[in-house]
């Protein structure tokens, strides 16, 4: 089966490169499109006391977001369409570039290896509602 457009939710880590390289490798025989979507981390989550230092650090959260981005796509080897930084439920910002971008395969990271906390997997919410094919890719192993 080929893809036109490949959407590839990632996050700020080293396993991410893997993620790319998977869509890469599906997108390459049929010239598809590759966009990447992440979520952009809030510093609310790191300290309520630093308040008067939010918007500080919140720029500095989203510079290192943009820049691994850029690495990502640099590393790809491959053009990479568009990059997102949503905030907020990455579900629905997939499920709505799914419909506005016509994206026919999410490929997302999996962490989870044990039977209970696959059951919780955060992309169990984007299989559950997606209307385009999802690939789930085995990350990391304990």
């Amino acid at each position: 089966m080929s893809y036109s457009h490949l959407l590839v939710s990632v996050a700020v880590s080293p396993e991410s490169h893997q993620l790319v390289a998977r869509a890469v490798s599906i997108a390459r025989p049929h010239n598809a499109r590759i966009s990447l979507i992440t979520l952009a981390a809030e510093p609310e989550m790191y300290n309520q006391l630093a308040a008067p230092m939010l918007e500080d650090i919140r720029e500095v959260l989203q510079e290192e977001t943009q820049q691994f981005l850029r690495e990502l796509v640099e590393k790809a080897q491959y053009p990479v369409y568009e990059t997102i930084i949503a905030t907020g439920e990455l579900n629905a910002h997939i499920l709505d570039m799914c419909h506005k971008q016509n994206i026919d395969l999410v490929i997302c990271g999996n962490h989870n290896h044990s039977f209970f906390s696959r059951a919780a997997c955060a992309a169990k919410s984007i299989v559950a509602s997606s209307q385009v094919d999802v690939l789930l890719v085995p990350l990391g192993g304990n």
